[in-house]
C-alpha cells in the first residue's frame, strides 16, 4: 500500500505522520514544492497549475490514494486534481474542522491564512456546519511561513498576534491551515486562559488520514513490523524533508525510517 500526501511544504508533515499510526506498513510518497511556497497569496490559477505538478509527481510513484494536505490547495484545486486523476487515484481533500467543532455551540475561533480567512469558501462552511456556534474567524498572517522555516521567533509572534484576536471565552480553536498542526502545542499554550475549561483543538490531519485508507478498502491496523519506506519528491524530483522539518516531532518521526530504494 503507497499513499501520497501533496503540499506546498512541510503542512503535510502532521497527515503523514497520522497515515503512519494508522498504518505504519504503508509507503508514503511526500511531494512538495518549497520554492513557491506560499501559495495562499497567488491566484487561484496559478494555485491549480502548482498543485498538478506536484499531484503527477506523486501519481508516478504508484500511490493508491493522494492526500491534498493543503487547505488552500483543497480550495482552488480539488475539483482539477480529481477531474485528472479520479478514478484511477483516488483523491483526498483537506477541509478545516469545523462541523465537529461548532457541535457544542459556544463560542468557536478559526485560524487560517489571511487568504482564506473571510473568503467565500470559509463563509459557507461556517454556514453549513457553524450552528448556534459564535464562530470568530481569526487571521494568522505569517504563521505558515514561519512554521515552514522553522522560524522560533516568528512562530512566537505569529501565534501570539492571532491570540489576541481570538475571544477570551472562547472554548474550541479550528487550525484552519495544515501547518498550523504543528506547532498545535504552542496553539493551545497561548489561547488556554487561567480558570477556562480546556480549550479544544480540532485539526483535519487524522480525519483525512483515515479517510484515505477507507477510500481504498484498507482498515487501520497499528502494528510493530517495520514502517513503510518513505520517499520526498522536491518540485518532482526526488530529495529530503527540508532540514526544518526536523523541528518537528512528525518530521523527526518520518526521517527516521530509511528512505525508498
Amino acid at each position: 500500500m503507497k499513499i501520497a500526501l501533496m503540499d506546498s511544504g512541510i503542512g503535510l508533515l502532521a497527515a503523514a505522520a497520522a497515515v503512519r499510526r494508522l498504518r505504519p506498513d504503508a509507503e508514503l510518497v511526500l511531494s512538495c514544492d518549497p520554492g513557491s511556497m506560499p501559495w495562499g497569496p497567488r491566484t487561484p490559477e496559478e494555485i491549480t497549475a502548482r498543485a498538478l505538478a506536484v499531484a503527477r509527481a506523486a501519481a508516478d510513484h504508484g500511490a493508491d490514494a493522494l492526500i491534498i494536505a493543503c487547505n488552500t490547495a483543497s480550495v482552488h484545486a480539488l475539483a482539477a486534481l480529481r477531474a485528472e486523476l479520479e478514478p484511477a487515484l483516488p483523491v483526498i481533500g483537506t477541509v478545516p474542522a469545523i462541523k465537529p467543532a461548532a457541535a457544542g455551540g459556544g463560542s468557536v475561533a478559526i485560524w487560517a491564512t489571511p487568504a482564506t480567512t473571510g473568503s467565500p469558501y470559509q463563509r459557507r462552511l461556517i454556514a453549513e456546519f457553524g450552528g448556534s456556534a459564535e464562530i470568530t474567524e481569526v487571521p494568522c498572517p505569517g504563521l505558515a511561513d514561519a512554521v515552514e522555516h522553522g522560524d522560533e521567533a516568528g512562530i512566537d509572534r505569529a501565534v501570539a498576534a492571532a491570540a489576541a484576536l481570538t475571544p477570551p471565552d472562547v472554548r474550541a480553536v479550528v487550525l484552519g491551515c495544515t501547518h498550523y498542526e504543528l506547532v498545535a502545542t504552542r496553539i493551545r499554550d497561548a489561547v488556554q486562559r487561567p480558570g477556562r475549561p480546556p480549550l479544544a483543538l480540532h485539526a483535519s490531519a487524522g480525519a483525512v488520514a483515515a479517510q484515505a485508507l477507507r477510500r481504498i478498502g484498507a482498515a487501520p491496523a497499528p502494528t510493530a513490523e517495520p514502517a513503510g519506506a518513505l520517499t520526498v519528491l522536491l518540485s518532482g524530483r526526488p530529495g529530503s524533508l527540508p532540514e526544518a522539518a526536523l523541528a518537528y516531532a512528525e518530521g523527526r518521526n518520518l526521517t527516521a525510517v530509511a528512505p525508498a530504494p
